[in-house]
């Protein structure tokens, strides 16, 4: 995801999303956390102008279950990016640091081998009251960082496809 904070763009800069086909795969280990991502997320694909019809949602039971739920999108439906939405927040043992590699692994490796945006929208907090801030609460809603991430690298590649020498 983007190192600045995206929760408030402006669509005058953005491409043009209202024919754009994105996947959301949500996790639903803190489903209170994640809700509110995925929140942001669709408040800004509406904003945006992309139709209810063009937006595809899938619930997994954990953030290690991301990458491949992208997958089962990919490989089923004619969608252009997948955007991984999930929250760890960090415990007493190491679970933590397994959860947040592989999941990050994961998303990172089935974006290259495929060659399309899977778009890395989890949250690796070390309280809950930090994940709270960055779902809406007081850091912004990195769920509408991520919508408009995906929308800039959707635009990337059809502008590379249509360039394509």
């Amino acid at each position: 995801m983007a190192t600045i904070n995206l929760s408030h763009y402006n669509k005058e800069y953005l491409p043009d999303a209202q024919t754009m086909r994105i996947g959301i795969v949500v996790s639903e280990w803190n489903d209170h956390i994640t809700s509110n991502l995925l929140k942001g997320c669709l408040e800004a694909f509406t904003d945006c102008g992309i139709p209810d019809k063009n937006i595809l949602v899938a619930h997994v039971p954990g953030s290690f279950e991301l990458a491949l739920g992208a997958k089962m999108l990919f490989d089923t439906h004619r969608i252009e990016a997948v955007i991984c939405l999930g929250c760890v927040i960090r415990g007493e043992t190491a679970h933590f640091d397994f959860v947040c590699n592989a999941c990050a692994n994961g998303v990172q490796q089935l974006a290259l081998s495929i060659g399309k945006p899977v778009i890395f929208g989890v949250l690796t907090d070390d309280t809950e009251e930090q994940s709270i801030a960055r779902s809406g609460g007081s850091k912004g809603n990195k769920g509408t960082e991520a919508a408009i991430t995906a929308i800039k690298m959707i635009g990337l590649q059809r502008e590379l496809e249509k360039n394509n020498w």
